[in-house]
């Protein structure tokens, strides 16, 4: 039997922008044999640090391929095709299809990780194909449905599961998807282009658009901004007492909303957010402006996309993640060293997923998949709370907790989501370890804010010539406290130093992941020697 037979067998390796350490490690850890690439890609693939490549024995570019990187393949031993030249090939080779069996391999999908290797999360066909049929009887309790005419507009990396699961969604609803242009920063012209119906996305796009709307809301006269936030308060009101978002003010969706909707392509009919909690400001304020299903869902590349989804139109899941999807069964799992107990009230601890939307294992690492299952719960290392109407809130990361010197546990990202909403603050890691009593963090500065402070005290210069101002590091120390005390955080949760940084934390400097969450190992060998400084003008502040 040729390969052209098998080809319909062959499981895919997903691998997303896990940068040139992550490529090598998965080339050869799933002894990958042809590969698929973007022309902006290829000499990543191509470095010569990138050692596993010449295992590879075809490389398939789907737009333009160089003669250098096409001479660079063929030293390697690798042959090249262009897109449609290999379309050509099949045509010219036509083969039965011999469909997969449930239990065959459909993908391993790496993930990207916060520290150490990627993991290969090894998914079925059957997995696969009972999510998509999960979605389709989750879906069929609605009244809005899905048709052929709805439009995905495609931004998170191809290999996050989010994005992968629906696009699998549309093409078996015989939806379309439309990708953006690659740049994140101009994803409005993209939406304003495609008018998707639909976009999913993690929080820190939507408060991209949060912040958007809110900018815009700015600039308009007092009295417009008051009859805008009149509206606002109107439409929420009846939303809040039960009524559906497109009935609860089709007065204010006409003076107001409408604009905001066509800001958004005029087409919008459902926004998702996933990979991390989304806050219950922006979910609210997008809920009432957008004229759209404004949902949560909460689920990890393990359990192939989402194991707890939100319902359209019900206000009381703002700032949940819903309830487990079809297929799925959920519990919470005590967890004694953070007091997080699901026998208490309220009821938290680990969120723990057993189902039919569950990996099978991680691929060549039997002892890890053991870890991760006990008595046949798949343990995620978050922590949930379970609310009074059976939704789940998520609150905390296991492994996310330290122990400060004096024996106190913090929780580093649920203080990274509270700190996160002080207006001069864009993004922030927060610090401690077991020999240190107090808590720092890296700041990165909110331009508009930091600008605007800087204006009104006499300053000039760029967001990296302000991040060196002391007068600006106590006025977000300042900041920072004032939140902490507006959330009654307990003292040795207050942020005692800072560092003030005017560029966002990016994959460039390997200091996020392709779905921005923080590799904390990066962030600290990054910032290591500026952290220590730190420490010591803190601990010599305290001895004078």
């Amino acid at each position: 039997m040729s390969g052209w037979d098998l080809w319909s067998k062959l499981p895919t390796v997903d691998y997303g922008d896990g940068g040139p350490g992550a490529v090598n490690f998965i080339i050869d850890h799933a002894e990958v044999d042809f590969v698929f690439v973007q022309d902006i890609k290829v000499k990543e693939l191509l470095n010569p640090n990138c050692k596993s490549t010449q295992r590879l024995k075809a490389m398939v570019c789907f737009t333009s391929l160089t003669e250098e990187d096409s001479a660079n393949a063929s030293q390697m031993g690798v042959k090249t095709y262009l897109w449609n030249e290999f379309l050509h090939m099949g045509k010219e080779n036509p083969q039965e299809i011999s469909p997969p069996q449930p239990f065959n391999i459909c993908t391993i999908m790496y993930t990207s990780g916060t520290s150490g290797d990627p993991k290969g999360v090894v998914l079925t066909h059957e997995t696969i194909a009972l999510l998509v049929y999960g979605i389709d009887l989750f879906l069929d309790q609605f009244e809005d449905k899905m048709t052929v005419d709805d439009m995905y507009l495609s931004f998170l990396p191809l290999a996050h599961i989010l994005d992968r699961m629906i696009e699998e969604y549309f093409f078996h609803k015989g939806a379309s998807v439309g990708y953006y242009h690659g740049n994140l920063k101009e994803l409005r012209d993209d939406i304003i282009e495609l008018k998707p119906t639909f976009l999913a996305g993690v929080p820190r796009v939507y408060d991209m658009i949060h912040e958007g709307i809110k900018k815009a809301l700015e600039e308009l006269s007092p009295l417009r901004k008051q009859i805008f936030y009149a509206l606002y308060k109107y439409k929420l009101f009846w939303m809040n007492r039960g009524h559906k978002h497109k009935y609860a003010s089709p007065l204010a969706d006409l003076l107001a909303f409408r604009k905001v909707k066509a800001k958004l392509g005029g087409r919008l009919r459902l926004l998702l957010s996933g990979g991390a909690p989304l806050s219950s400001e922006v979910e609210e304020f997008l809920r009432v402006t957008c004229c759209a299903f404004v949902v949560q869902g909460y689920g990890l590349t393990e359990t192939c996309g989402a194991c707890t989804i939100g319902f359209p139109d019900e206000m009381c899941m703002v700032g949940a993640v819903g309830s487990p999807a079809v297929y799925n069964e959920l519990r919470l799992e005590e967890v004694s060293d953070m007091g997080y107990n699901p026998l208490g009230n309220p009821p938290c601890g680990e969120i723990c997923v057993r189902g039919k939307t569950l990996f099978s294992e991680y691929y060549k690492n039997p002892e890890l998949t053991r870890e991760s299952f006990k008595d046949g719960w798949f343990h995620t290392g978050d922590i949930g709370q379970m609310l009074p109407n059976g939704v789940v809130k998520i609150i905390d990361r296991k492994k996310n907790l330290i122990k400060l010197s004096q024996g106190e546990y913090v929780a580093l990202e649920y203080l990274e989501n509270v700190y996160g909403v002080t207006p001069i603050v864009d993004d922030v890691w927060v610090y401690g370890n077991s020999f240190k009593s107090m808590l720092v963090a890296v700041v990165v500065l909110h331009e508009e804010n930091a600008k605007k402070w800087a204006y009104l005290n006499g300053y000039t210069g760029s967001l990296s010539e302000l991040s060196s101002l002391n007068n600006l590091q106590n006025y977000v120390l300042s900041e920072l406290k004032s939140t902490a005390e507006k959330n009654k955080m307990r003292g040795f949760e207050f942020i005692k130093g800072v560092i003030l940084e005017p560029h966002p934390f990016d994959m460039e400097r390997d200091l996020v992941t392709a779905t921005l969450k923080k590799k904390r190992n990066n962030l600290l060998k990054y910032y290591q020697a500026e952290i220590d400084a730190l420490y010591l003008k803190l601990t010599a502040k305290i001895r004078s």
